[in-house]
């Protein structure tokens, strides 16, 4: 494969992942405070609705690691991005609440069939063309996150108008499908993503998969409702949208960057390194919703949970060998189940408590459980 063709396949599976991800995902967080006062949307009920999206997400996961589906990756792929478009721009033409319940679940599915097909399409064929990109569309997800933020800023959306966002998420879900139909063409099954070299033994992996799970409760909490806990704050609509955009744009190259780290101290180090960085920075959102430590809790969240994200999936390749689809389909689902926990518990204890400090402060705790879990898998790099 030649260099341009690699770069304009990996700017495929970066579009896939800034579609299905970054506006099929965390659209909802940005114009969730819309829909709470324009559709009277309370706290746990958003907090019911962003779980739906995540329990499709760890219904997909658990579906993307049957058997059998890897010959036809690249068409299970396509379907996933025109079902998330589909459900992205449907949730702007109704206002009953189980309507929305059911789109964002089959919303969710479909972002599990795109994180687990781009990779298993994408990442197999840049490993084998040398490997140097193999990972980058994960920069996808800080990127559609950017692009959530911008289509949900005041000077494009008026107050109330979260209609109009859902259907404009949906449009560019349309065209990145276009796009990706372009630069990610039907080839043969891809390889396996097996390990590379002499990895250590298989019996450490469930302590990566708890972590990985973890993680997924750890940072959801954050990032579904940052923008709601400002707006309940001090800072107002005014600063809520930029808080956001930094959490896409620190995301976009924290995987370019925690690969080097990672390079530097090891794999685990720079995972647990990360995981407290991020815990950090979610306790600091429990503590203080002003602009200013919200924004530290943003560079934080986004310059960690995507880099983690990428490095707890090809650490458990490496680990794992054979087939890449089917430890990343149970990484994923791990993943999902934490996520469906955290934001149903965050808008109940909200609506109990006034607050989103405590599940905050809960969520830290969790990142920081994961760093000690896995632990022991660094003791072999270390001696």
């Amino acid at each position: 494969m030649t260099r341009r063709a690699q770069i304009l396949l990996a700017l495929g599976g970066l579009i896939a992942m800034a579609s299905g991800m970054g506006l099929g995902r965390f659209l909802y967080t940005p114009v969730l405070p819309m829909m709470a006062e324009g559709a009277g949307l309370t706290p746990s009920s958003a907090g019911l609705l962003a779980s739906a999206n995540f329990a499709g997400y760890l219904a997909g996961a658990l579906a993307a690691g049957l058997p059998g589906l890897t010959p036809r990756a690249w068409t299970w792929l396509v379907a996933a991005l025109a079902v998330s478009a589909v459900t992205t721009g449907a949730m702007g033409l109704t206002g009953d609440f189980w309507a929305w319940m059911a789109l964002r679940f089959v919303g969710g599915w479909a972002s599990a069939f795109i994180l687990v097909f781009t990779t298993t399409v994408v990442a197999a064929r840049l490993r084998a063309a040398g490997g140097a990109l193999a990972y980058s569309h994960f920069a996808g997800v800080g990127a559609g996150i950017a692009v959530s933020a911008l289509i949900a800023a005041p000077i494009i959306a008026a107050d109330g108008a979260w209609r109009q966002v859902w259907l404009t998420g949906g449009a560019l879900g349309a065209a990145a499908l276009i796009a990706v139909l372009v630069l990610v063409p039907p080839a043969a099954p891809p390889a396996p993503l097996a390990a590379s070299g002499t990895g250590p033994p298989r019996r450490g992996l469930w302590r990566l998969v708890l972590a990985y799970g973890c993680l997924g409760f750890g940072y959801v909490i954050t990032a579904t409702f940052i923008v709601a806990m400002l707006r309940e704050g001090p800072g107002g609509r005014g600063s809520e949208t930029l808080v956001w955009l930094i959490v896409g744009l620190t995301g976009v190259p924290s995987v370019w960057a925690w690969e080097r780290i990672a390079a530097r101290i090891g794999m685990i180090a720079a995972y647990q390194a990360a995981m407290l960085i991020e815990a950090a920075g979610v306790a600091l959102g429990a503590l203080s919703t002003g602009p200013m430590a919200l924004g530290v809790t943003a560079v934080a969240l986004g310059a960690t949970f995507i880099g983690l994200t990428a490095l707890g999936l090809r650490e458990a390749a490496r680990r794992a060998g054979g087939d890449g689809r089917a430890i990343t389909a149970i990484m994923t689902a791990s993943f999902g189940l934490g996520q469906m926990i955290g934001p149903a518990l965050a808008g109940w204890m909200r609506d109990a408590t006034g607050s989103f400090a405590g599940p905050s402060l809960i969520a830290a705790a969790a990142l920081v459980a994961g760093a000690i879990l896995v632990w022991p898998l660094a003791k072999p790099a270390r001696h």
